[in-house]
């Protein structure tokens, strides 16, 4: 007697815990695109922003993917001129600092006499600056470009938005344009 009392009361635990409630009547819950999510993912890791603002826009409108190589060949290339410029500053620095020791010039620079490798150390460290700028630039861009194109997923136009341009008098003899917008 308690163990069938017992199990009942466990079985309608359980199966009140699991049971959910029929909602009246359906509602439409449209998810929202949500531009912060796709700056933040964009932020986090490039080119995420751009597939998350594609995988959200209707099928006819599906655009954003193509972007992603460009991302990453802009990130690449401005990081290669990054190291580059900066392990030839640091040759340049390394060989004038060895030949004010008195030691061998590097093969590379011997060419040169020392305001000649002054002259290229100040000219690969701006370099090297401005790979850092474009880099920044690179990285930034494709932020914002996720937060607008995010802000246009649910973007419509259709049809009955037209503008019709023609040309008018404005009094009697001056000639204009006339714009006209409809709204239908």
């Amino acid at each position: 007697m308690y163990r069938r009392l017992t199990l009942f009361f466990f079985l309608g635990t359980i199966l009140s815990t699991y049971s959910q409630e029929i909602p009246s009547e359906q509602t439409d819950t449209i998810k929202k695109h949500s531009p912060k999510k796709a700056v933040i993912l964009s932020a986090c890791i490039p080119g995420t922003g751009q597939i998350y603002n594609h995988l959200a826009m209707p099928k006819g409108k599906r655009k954003a993917f193509w972007k992603v190589p460009l991302i990453y060949a802009g990130l690449g290339a401005t990081s290669y001129f990054l190291i580059q410029n900066q392990q030839t500053q640091k040759a340049l620095k390394t060989d004038y600092t060895n030949r004010l020791n008195g030691g061998i010039p590097d093969p590379r620079w011997e060419q040169f006499d020392d305001d000649g490798i002054l002259t290229l150390y100040k000219q690969y460290l701006t370099q090297r600056d401005l790979s850092i700028l474009g880099v920044g630039a690179v990285y930034l861009i494709q932020i914002v470009d996720a937060g607008i194109e995010a802000h246009f997923v649910d973007f419509d136009v259709t049809e009955d938005l037209s503008l019709r341009v023609s040309p008018t008098l404005l009094g009697y003899n001056s000639p204009g344009m006339k714009l006209q917008l409809n709204f239908h």
